[in-house]
């Protein structure tokens, strides 16, 4: 995700000298030296975040802490310094507490995707209260470079609910495609012909109710002709409660990411 990020910034016209990253790795930060020779890289994090004006936390939830017990003297040197983590499950009270500075940061934590990885993501981001809105704007700028729809949400806990719509929805959206893709298999087409059918219609019905005014519901019922082919599917999807099942499969992943939470922020 980190690269993914750099990559898109690169590309949005972001001036590469001013991208920085480190990388403790050393054959994965030669990889990075190479493919982005005018990027300054590292395996110091302190030499990489002296006197940035963002620091991007893309590191997983596991080694955050002591990431950010290492940089906490720098970034109490410089308070006005925007912290924007993308490590899933640990909170901004977590951060706060683990750069133990008398001046609170200015953190804005994020849920992304896995579609940010090719530039189709879609993100959650909630600044603490002392986020101004030029650091806002700044952290869109960086989410927008990876992510096609950007919002905010006014209250941490709202991060879970973003998990679980869209942080975990890609993998909702794999199974129904599997699981249409075998149905299309059983009813006599290839395996190709049936995943190049629900990839298109997949990806054709998004693009439709992302560009029509209508809602979803009207979308639905313009499509479903009484008696017809798709209103018989429409009825067993129903009948085998798709909406119970969708709904549970939101709400469990809002529960678990809260218990990962909670967790995580007594373990590290």
């Amino acid at each position: 995700m980190a690269e993914a990020i750099l990559c898109g910034l690169q590309a949005s016209g972001h001036p590469s000298s001013y991208l920085r990253y480190s990388e403790p790795f050393d054959q994965r930060r030669e990889h990075m030296q190479s493919k982005y020779p005018d990027m300054i890289g590292s395996s110091n994090n302190k030499e990489i975040v002296d006197g940035a004006d963002v620091v991007v936390l893309a590191v997983k939830p596991q080694v955050l802490r002591s990431v950010v017990n290492e940089l906490g003297p720098l970034i109490e040197h410089n308070p006005e310094v925007l912290i924007v983590s993308i490590a899933a499950g640990i909170t901004t009270e977590d951060i706060t507490k683990w750069i133990d500075s008398p001046v609170a940061p200015c953190i804005v934590r994020c849920m992304p995707n896995t579609p940010a990885l090719i530039g189709e993501g879609a993100v959650g981001l909630y600044a603490t209260e002392h986020v101004n809105e030029d650091q806002k704007r700044m952290t869109e700028d960086i989410m927008k470079a990876v992510s096609k729809q950007v919002i905010w949400v006014e209250q941490e806990s709202l991060i879970d609910t973003v998990t679980g719509i869209s942080g975990s929805g890609p993998a909702y959206f794999f199974l129904i495609m599997e699981a249409m893709q075998n149905a299309g298999v059983q009813a006599g087409l290839s395996t190709e012909d049936a995943k190049a059918l629900t990839l298109q219609t997949c990806l054709g019905a998004a693009r439709m109710a992302q560009t029509s005014e209508d809602d979803l519901a009207t979308l639905r019922r313009k499509v479903t002709s009484p008696k017809g082919t798709t209103e018989a599917a429409i009825n067993s999807m129903e009948s085998n409660q798709i909406r119970k099942v969708m709904s549970e499969a939101v709400l469990s992943a809002q529960r678990r990411g809260k218990e990962l939470a909670e967790q995580l922020g007594k373990e590290l």
